[in-house]
């Protein structure tokens, strides 16, 4: 975990005590091939040093296999989703549209590398962000076709987490602002499924001194675990909530019930840093 992480884990700990609700931590490990196998021993003991403890069991995704092939098998069913075998040089090159007309013909028995997407439909779709307000966003169909199944065999992250999500009777969802582009494409994708969507609050990321968002592609350095509570401490400051200077000596425990009790969204800067 690096502080960007932590930035994110704390927010959406804190609106959730706040609301009396329940948090809960999903391991997304679906692309083998791009995850160390020592990162998630890693992230989970960093999240414990950070007093950040579930409510629920945690969940991995990689264990989920089964249900996320129920719901493409139900989209597909229903008109929903769709093999295709355009390569991502076909589509540049066609300008998002599918030079093998994959929406209209049927693959199933094709021996042909494919991909299965989510058929959306037009829409302008607006919905209240818990801390941006009103947002709007415009959804082309097959221009905008999102990948659900990659022809790796991989099961991506826009089905994964709607159907956790639904599965897990989610209410609210905070995550990064970087992933604001997609929401009005997984709320189709929510609906499809029979479900409404959650709540979104989408807090800014944090960025580097070059502007850059912190990943591990930014090289971002990780979490000293050993200095949990001034890493609560700066996490809290970085959200806006503007914590009390004595508090930053004090347990994880008091920091985070601190957080708890005067956590206030509204607060949160549009721009992190």
């Amino acid at each position: 975990m690096h502080f960007g992480s932590l930035v994110t884990a704390v927010a959406s700990y804190l609106e959730a005590r706040s609301q009396e609700g329940q948090w809960l931590i999903r391991i997304e490990d679906l692309d083998p091939l791009r995850e160390p196998p020592e990162a998630t021993g890693q992230i989970l003991r960093s999240l414990e040093q950070h007093g950040l403890i579930p409510d629920a069991e945690i969940r991995f995704q990689s264990a989920r296999h089964e249900a996320y092939q129920a719901a493409i098998d139900t989209l597909t069913s229903r008109g929903k989703a769709y093999r295709c075998t355009c390569s991502r040089k076909q589509l540049l090159n066609n300008g998002g549209r599918h030079p093998n007309h994959c929406r209209d013909k049927d693959f199933t028995k094709t021996d042909t590398p494919f991909a299965v997407r989510f058929a959306l439909e037009d829409e302008t779709s607006r919905w209240t962000d818990l801390l941006l307000g009103p947002q709007t966003q415009e959804v082309q169909s097959e221009l905008d076709d999102p990948v659900i199944l990659r022809k790796e065999g991989f099961y991506a992250y826009q089905l994964a987490v709607v159907v956790d999500d639904i599965d897990q009777g989610i209410t609210d969802v905070v995550r990064g602002s970087d992933l604001l582009d997609m929401t009005a494409q997984q709320q189709q994708i929510y609906r499809a499924l029979g479900a409404e969507p959650p709540h979104w609050l989408h807090i800014p990321v944090i960025l580097n001194e070059d502007g850059q968002k912190l990943s591990k592609q930014t090289h971002a350095p990780a979490l000293v675990d050993a200095n949990a509570p001034e890493n609560l401490f700066e996490a809290l400051k970085a959200l806006g909530q503007n914590p009390p200077a004595d508090l930053a000596l004090k347990s994880v425990e008091r920091i985070l019930d601190w957080g708890s009790t005067n956590w206030c969204r509204s607060a949160i800067h549009l721009t992190l840093r």
